[in-house]
């Protein structure tokens, strides 16, 4: 079975992997990752024909390269900065940097090797191929999609009628169920919202083609990349991934990722000047409740007013769940919801839950902490049991000296 290229514009991303790219490439050229493939489904089984047809995928993905009215529309981008998009012209990817393969059992395995600033663009167009091969190939694509219509027009129907209220940005080009869906999906959320509650989307290319506000700053990734850098003690990487980060976009690009080392670790680096610098936050594990009293109360304790200040919620949301938290944290902060797979691949058949984390910088292992266990991701478990020692041991450090 032969698939139509699922990568046809190498605009086809998130928007953070351009913001993340272009720091990488200022701040830390010399670095070299090792990103890894991970199903969290139980059972799942690639074949061989799909890695064949994923591989077929990988081949075509890289004889692109940007378009000159792409690379007109990233220039458009407030704080995309010339010499970025200039080197975006020279930039292609290169197939030698990805690895596949199947094990006994049929697990796909995707290595991605290569300097950093080149191999982290890889992550989202793997993520879209082997979604959407594995769709078409093990269903009926037919039956999937005209399911998906039934569901998008009951969200539809559901904002039209008022039961929901928030705003939301689509988040799903990585776990979408098919290009062209993906692409359905954003047209009639755009022009039939009668309220026009669909803010702007991930997707670069799906923000060109539709008018659209390309939204996005950083994941988790880029504070990770940063546990490479021997200079840098681990409990601290976080602080400078945001310093770093605020260097280069001096606060024109500025929601901050609060739990790659855990959300108490983030506390004590939003200080006053980084509360100041940037315009918000974003919630990806742990309850969001919570976590948005704690942001809420931090922001009050350096006399910042939280509703000047943005609650950006994005952990596997459906539209129940963010109108919950919209109802309590509504006037009390600015709240948006990036919204992914709920949207893109709603279909009545378990989405896979597949990720590509980044695993080594310059050898040394990396790893996401983050605030929901089972959510951790290492190949090294003697790394991440050191990590977590790094972080409780600043954690207590600092409350025994009152550092709080």
């Amino acid at each position: 079975m032969k698939l139509e290229p699922v990568v046809q514009s190498l605009l086809d991303t998130d928007l953070y992997k351009f913001n993340m790219q272009a720091v990488m490439l200022s701040h830390h050229p010399e670095l070299t990752g090792e990103y890894c493939f991970k199903c969290r489904n139980e059972g799942v089984v690639f074949t061989k024909e799909m890695l064949d047809e994923i591989n077929d995928q990988i081949a075509h993905l890289c004889t692109l390269t940007m378009r000159d009215s792409e690379l007109d529309y990233l220039r458009s981008i407030r704080f995309m900065k010339p010499s970025y998009v200039e080197f975006m012209r020279l930039w292609r990817p290169i197939g030698s940097y990805v690895e596949t393969g199947l094990t006994p059992g049929g697990e796909l395995v995707i290595n991605v090797t290569g300097p950093l600033y080149i191999a982290t663009l890889f992550e989202i167009y793997l993520l879209e191929i082997v979604n959407e091969v594995y769709f078409r190939m093990k269903y009926d694509y037919a039956e999937l999609r005209k399911n998906a219509e039934e569901r998008l027009e009951k969200k539809i129907e559901d904002f039209n009628s008022g039961r929901y209220t928030f705003r939301f940005a689509e988040f799903g080009c990585r776990r979408r169920l098919s290009r062209e869906w993906a692409s359905h999906v954003v047209h009639e959320l755009r022009d039939r919202l009668v309220n026009r509650n669909m803010v702007g989307t991930s997707n670069v290319y799906l923000a060109k083609k539709f008018g659209l506000t390309p939204v996005g700053t950083y994941a988790h990734e880029f504070v990770q990349m940063y546990q490479g850098i021997d200079s840098i003690p681990l409990a601290y990487t976080n602080r400078n991934a945001m310093e770093d980060w605020y260097d280069y976009y001096r606060g024109d690009n500025g929601t901050a990722l609060t739990d790659t080392i855990t959300t108490g670790i983030f506390l004590k680096d939003f200080n006053r000047a980084m509360v100041n610098n940037y315009s918000g936050v974003r919630h990806d594990s742990g309850d969001p409740f919570e976590w948005g009293e704690r942001m809420i109360a931090h922001y009050e304790k350096y006399g910042v007013d939280p509703r000047t200040k943005l609650l950006l919620f994005s952990d596997g949301l459906d539209f129940d769940r963010a109108q919950e938290l919209y109802d309590h944290f509504s006037g009390r902060a600015k709240v948006s919801f990036g919204i992914g797979t709920f949207i893109t691949n709603d279909t009545g058949v378990e989405p896979l839950n597949i990720v590509i984390k980044l695993q080594y910088v310059n050898g040394r292992p990396v790893a996401k902490l983050s605030d929901t266990h089972g959510k951790e991701m290492s190949q090294d478990d003697g790394y991440l049991d050191y990590l977590k020692k790094a972080v409780d041991f600043r954690m207590e450090r600092e409350r025994d000296s009152g550092l709080t």
